[in-house]
């Protein structure tokens, strides 16, 4: 039987895979719609201040939070449809087959949800886009770290799916949205999202 997948990042614990399933979770919420008012609420009182001084993610979250207590839910709701929505073409696409094969549901696409059934994951009925939008890739990692099966939810599926599905493309997506001149609130999530998938390499490539 298939697991549906749903956006969410609710936990309170504060081990180390947790906060990195809270992180996905986050990224997940943010790329797949605006923030609600609720979610917005929350980011603007995040704490900044890293619990070890100077790390590397500090400054680009401290910079992703201050920019949202710029901005009003509106004003960020705005921001993402002009980015990512309207009909046809969006100013920055945010699936991972057009930045691997230069269209969108193509093979890369297909070698996804080959992967995903492997897993015994399938798409939420509740989402819309297709498997390869960054707010699912997202999501089957935090449920990858998270997830209560340890048979699917272990390093070994989260190291092998971040390198065949999240790796290729997402740092690529970061850069179009992070030079777009009209990006301000997802130019500093983008920059965030890049920081922290780099320090995942990182730890992925220490392990293996």
């Amino acid at each position: 039987m298939s697991q549906d997948l749903n956006l969410s990042a609710n936990s309170h614990a504060l081990d180390e895979e947790t906060a990195r399933a809270e992180v996905y979770g986050l990224l997940s919420q943010l790329f797949y719609a605006a923030p609600t008012a609720d979610l917005l609420g929350q980011l603007q009182v995040a704490v900044t201040e890293a619990p070890d001084a100077g790390g590397f993610l500090e400054e680009p979250w401290r910079e992703l939070v201050a920019c949202a207590r710029q901005l009003s839910q509106p004003q960020i709701a705005h921001e993402y449809n002009r980015l990512f929505g309207g009909v046809g073409k969006p100013e920055v696409y945010l699936f991972g087959s057009h930045y691997l094969s230069g269209f969108l549901n193509e093979k890369p696409l297909v070698r996804l949800r080959d992967d995903l059934a492997a897993l015994g994951l399938a798409r939420s009925q509740d989402m819309s886009e297709t498997e390869d939008h960054a707010a699912y890739v997202f999501e089957v990692m935090r449920y990858l770290i998270a997830g209560d099966d340890v048979a699917v939810s272990n390093l070994t599926h989260q190291m092998a799916f971040f390198s065949q599905h999240v790796q290729p493309w997402v740092s690529h997506m970061c850069q179009a949205i992070q030079t777009h001149p009209q990006a301000v609130f997802y130019a500093r999530l983008a920059e965030f999202t890049a920081g922290f998938l780099s320090v995942e390499m990182q730890g992925f490539d220490l392990v293996s």
